[in-house]
């Protein structure tokens, strides 16, 4: 079977393809309480002849497209990030506050159009199933999917991510790991406290906190492989008010992040190890909270060649980016722990200045739309050929 009709097809439903971005792009929902979105795409997918069912928790929904005894899928997020949308542009936020940030809208229409352009088909090589997916921002709602039984009897999973660092109509792959496993770390060091011109008679709490702060870091790496790339940064420091009072309590938070899964699973272990030494060492007291988040996103070899594959067919080879690894984490790893899945990153460059995601001024070409679609449903298609 030929695809010669998705270009024609994206051609035919591009105005409709923004209309539809643009109203989940006004109307953006945190995650888990994404209604109005799963509404919205509950009537367009049954307005479409297909028969989609919305996740046991309210929000998120799966649709089948096709039957047989094979099935491939195509995965999209849907929710939105707590951040002011700055933008002058007719389909801003019209939720305070709440805005799409990391292109959650393109992805929900691009997975959608997917949808609605294999509906019309009748010679389907088998059964692809699209999830949408809610609260990925939470990184909660993988794991709603897979305990509804939805990923049963998937072969292959492909999505896509918004990338404006690409222009439209680049799409970046890789091998291997493509997002890294993210954990989130609280160290609470404690003393008795005391003046600080007697550090002696007490314990130095803000000195305990500046060594974990400095040391921890570079001992926990050389606990893992080099090329594991694990990564211990802190994003806050706290303690005290006084300059001449040790405090009592100091907090340092932060996050774990690792590409290797063997690293991944030693994290935790190593990073306890570490900062109770440190801290015994210097007198001080301390308690660890340490929460494990998402594993990280490892593309199987043959879905990415199926992806490139695809991308070629449809865009032409020149189409076809490399793209780095990054050390974000994604909720699409957990898909990856029951199904050989590929993530690729779509260009969506808009204007002059570049802006990045997970920033309330972030938008995207819309041609990217057609291109996303396009891309996605030839993959799924060749994925059961």
């Amino acid at each position: 079977m030929t695809t010669d009709w998705l270009a024609s097809w994206v051609d035919a439903h591009h105005d409709e393809l923004i209309t539809v971005r643009r109203q989940i792009h006004a109307h953006p929902e945190l995650a888990f309480d994404e209604h109005a979105t799963t509404d919205l795409l509950v009537q367009r997918l049954t307005k479409a002849g297909l028969k989609p069912r919305v996740l046991p928790r309210g929000t998120g929904l799966v649709v089948d497209v096709g039957d047989g005894p094979r099935t491939a899928a195509i995965r999209a997020d849907i929710d939105a990030l707590p951040l002011q949308d700055p933008k002058d542009v007719p389909y801003r936020s019209t939720v305070d506050g709440v805005c799409h940030a990391c292109g959650h809208d393109a992805h929900a229409t691009i997975a959608l159009g997917a949808a609605m352009a294999l509906a019309e088909r009748s010679d389907l090589p088998g059964r692809i199933r699209i999830i949408f997916q809610p609260a990925e921002e939470k990184m909660g709602g993988a794991r709603e999917v897979i305990a509804a039984g939805e990923l049963e009897g998937v072969e292959r999973l492909f999505a896509l991510h918004c990338d404006p660092r690409l222009q439209v109509g680049k799409i970046g792959v890789k091998l291997g790991p493509i997002t890294a496993a993210c954990d989130l770390i609280e160290v609470r060091v404690t003393g008795p406290g005391g003046h600080t011109a007697r550090p002696h008679l007490t314990v130095d709490v803000v000195d305990t906190l500046a060594r974990i702060a400095v040391d921890a870091p570079a001992l926990l790496a050389r606990r893992a492989d080099v090329r594991a790339r694990l990564l211990l940064a802190w994003g806050t420091i706290q303690a005290g008010h006084a300059p001449n009072a040790i405090p009592g309590e100091g907090v340092l938070k932060g996050t774990v992040r690792v590409l290797d899964h063997a690293a991944w699973a030693e994290a935790e272990k190593n990073f306890r190890s570490i900062v109770s030494d440190v801290a015994a060492a210097c007198g001080a007291g301390v308690e660890i909270h340490y929460e494990r988040g998402v594993p990280p996103v490892v593309n199987d070899d043959a879905c990415v060649e199926l992806m490139r594959s695809a991308i070629s067919a449809e865009l032409g080879p020149e189409s076809v980016a490399r793209t780095n690894t990054s050390m974000g984490g994604e909720d699409f790893a957990w898909y990856g722990e029951h199904v050989p899945l590929a993530m690729a990153r779509l260009g969506v460059h808009h204007g002059d200045v570049m802006h990045d995601i997970h920033q309330g001024s972030f938008d995207i070409d819309e041609r990217a739309l057609g291109i996303g679609v396009r891309v996605l449903t030839r993959a799924v298609l060749d994925a059961l050929r």
